[in-house]
This record gives C-alpha cells, sequence and structure tokens, in this order.
C-alpha cells in the first residue's frame, strides 16, 4: 500500500469520512497488477492508487460506490480474458478485488 493511501487514511480516520479500499486478492494468468495492489475510493469518485486502469478499474469503482452506499464488502471478478469492443489488447488474466468501507459516516452509526 503507498504511503498516499495511508495518509488519506489517517485523514478519514481523523475527520470519520469513508474510505473504500480496493485490494487485488488474487490474479490468475496476465493481469496489469499483482495480488495487494490498492486503490483508496473518497466520497466523491476521486481515487488514489490503481488496480490496473481501464475498463477493469471502472468496474471496481463501480462496486466500491456501491459499497460506498451501503457498506457492505463485496469482491469484484475483472475478467481480462475476453477483448473489448475496438480495442485488440488484453490482458488474458481474472483479478480478483476485494472492496470494504473503512470507516463510516458517523452520523449513519
Amino acid at each position: 500500500m503507498s504511503i498516499e493511501i495511508f495518509q488519506e487514511l489517517l485523514e478519514a480516520n481523523e475527520s470519520g469520512s469513508p474510505r473504500v479500499v480496493a485490494t487485488v486478492s488474487e490474479t490468475t494468468g496476465s493481469t496489469p497488477r499483482s495480488a495487494g495492489a490498492t486503490m483508496l475510493i473518497r466520497p466523491d469518485g476521486s481515487m488514489v492508487g490503481t488496480i490496473g486502469g481501464g475498463c477493469g478499474e471502472a468496474e471496481v469503482w463501480q462496486g466500491a460506490m456501491d459499497t460506498m452506499q451501503d457498506g457492505k464488502p463485496r469482491t469484484i471478478v475483472v475478467d481480462l480474458t475476453e477483448p473489448t469492443e475496438g480495442d485488440d489488447k488484453i490482458c488474458g488474466g481474472v483479478m480478483h478485488v476485494f472492496v470494504e468501507q473503512v470507516f463510516s459516516n458517523p452520523s449513519e452509526t
């Protein structure tokens, strides 16, 4: 986990503002990042870090925003084995990304 994510977590802890952390928990085949890669998502949807970019990261971002709303952890399976329309560059692997809210809004507890 990067120093920027740690700093963001410290700030979130002090303010009580929710954050969601997405962590690549498992990979098979060729993927843009390996297990342990993390990304932090703020309530406004902005991010710190990356789990690989592109459509896969957008899929995880949507799951993170769902977790931001309902507080429920989830695992997003990002399948990079199928070519995307208009793009012949595929990784060919699968990533499992665990998404969890690390701080909840104090007004909601």
